[in-house]
């Protein structure tokens, strides 16, 4: 399984996913937490929050999780929200999702080679330190239908 960096993938990635599980998803628009996924939404992905602080808010016409493996469906891209030095901790919830996402990409600025190399070994793929909403404007994808 690969780590994805160059534009012909993100672009392939982008234009196949359909559902998008953002971790650390906040109703604050001025945070990217916020306004990437807005963006997503608008764009005409499926956007599923997921953020335990926010349980029991809509967000993007979803009810927020508490956590990944609750959302108990298919998920395409696993958008990652949080601190490089938390997301081991994610790790478990990552794996625990039924079923497995196909790609856990983290934003831009996120990184975490050990996070990779974990998901990697269970057969998810991932990219790292891109922000979703500047490479679909970037790579000019169209809306969903």
């Amino acid at each position: 399984m690969p780590q994805y960096s160059q534009p012909e993938d993100l672009r392939r990635i982008l234009s196949e996913a359909r559902t998008i599980a953002v971790l650390g998803a906040h109703p604050d628009a001025s945070r990217p937490a916020s306004y990437v996924p807005a963006y997503l939404h608008h764009s005409g992905y499926r956007v599923l929050p997921v953020n335990p602080a926010k349980l029991g808010q809509t967000l993007w016409g979803e009810p927020v999780a508490a956590t990944l493996a609750a959302l108990g469906e298919p998920v395409d891209i696993v958008d990652v929200f949080r601190r490089s030095d938390l997301l081991m901790g994610h790790l478990a919830d990552i794996l625990a999702m039924s079923p497995r996402p196909r790609l856990v990409w983290l934003q831009q600025g996120i990184t975490s080679q050990p996070l990779a190399d974990a998901l990697l070994a269970e057969g998810i793929d991932v990219v790292q330190n891109r922000c979703t909403l500047a490479e679909h404007r970037r790579l000019g994808i169209p809306p969903r239908q």
